[in-house]
């Protein structure tokens, strides 16, 4: 797995001409990095994150992706200091209050994956309300990682999966991949065809782990504040570039 070479990558091709992936899962990194090398504070790098996260939600709409899903925050993010973190979740109330409106008038359903239960009360709420106000839309989903970790998803879907067997409503010969993967934290969506990660660095950090399994990865060396229209068709068309044969030996089409 290389960074995609920015300097060399073709001009974005026009939408037209692209095939498009159906779901795009974006790990968004460098908001810090980005503030450091300007002297700015590390809150600055995150506001501007959420500025590069709207414009990316309106591409991902023109450009026909179906599915976006974000690592907003992750489970091993609590760690940080906590006037960070306090500042973090400032941000998501804001973005809520002040996009939600604009998400739901442009047809973004929005859906939430990772732990809900130790979370503060108002987060948990914000949250659903996001969820209860968009569930009808239909134009693009935006898929929210919010206390979100991969083996603790997986894990959690363990503990259902062994209750149910436990419990005499499924059998050990039951307990499969597929059977497992119906527990996860949104079973019913498909598996991201491309994920990205912003700020050069190559590696998925507990991230859609399951999900990834015939991902195409696409590592791109710019810091997350700076992700925009250009950047995401780039990363497209080095998607299109790959032979998806999910373990097979012919290539299937892509998304």
């Amino acid at each position: 797995m290389t960074i995609m070479d920015m300097s060399n990558a073709p001009p974005p091709a026009p939408v037209g001409e692209i095939s498009i992936p159906r779901h795009v899962a974006i790990i968004m990194d460098g908001n810090g990095r980005w503030a450091a090398a300007r002297g700015l504070p590390r809150g600055e790098g995150h506001r501007r994150g959420v500025e590069a996260l709207r414009r990316t939600v309106r591409a991902a709409g023109d450009l026909g992706i179906g599915i976006v899903t974000i690592f907003s925050f992750s489970a091993e993010n609590w760690s940080r200091p906590p006037s960070e973190i306090s500042e973090l979740m400032a941000l998501l109330r804001r973005f809520i209050r002040n996009d939600l409106a604009d998400l739901h008038r442009s047809g973004v359903k929005v859906r939430v994956i990772g732990a809900r239960e130790d979370l503060a009360p108002d987060i948990r709420a914000l949250l659903e309300e996001a969820e209860n106000l968009t569930r009808d839309n239909d134009k693009l989903m935006l898929v929210v990682a919010f206390n979100y970790g991969a083996r603790q998803e997986i894990a959690r879907a363990a503990q259902r999966l062994a209750a149910e067997v436990v419990s005499g409503r499924a059998s050990l010969n039951e307990v499969t991949a597929d059977k497992l993967a119906a527990y996860l934290d949104a079973p019913d969506l498909p598996d991201p065809d491309l994920i990205i990660r912003t700020s050069g660095e190559q590696r998925l950090s507990n991230f859609l782990l399951w999900q990834a399994a015939y991902s195409e990865l696409v590592f791109v060396p710019v810091y997350w504040p700076d992700f925009d229209r250009a950047t995401l068709e780039q990363a497209i068309v080095e998607y299109r570039r790959r032979e998806r044969r999910f373990g097979g030996l012919a290539a299937k089409t892509g998304s």
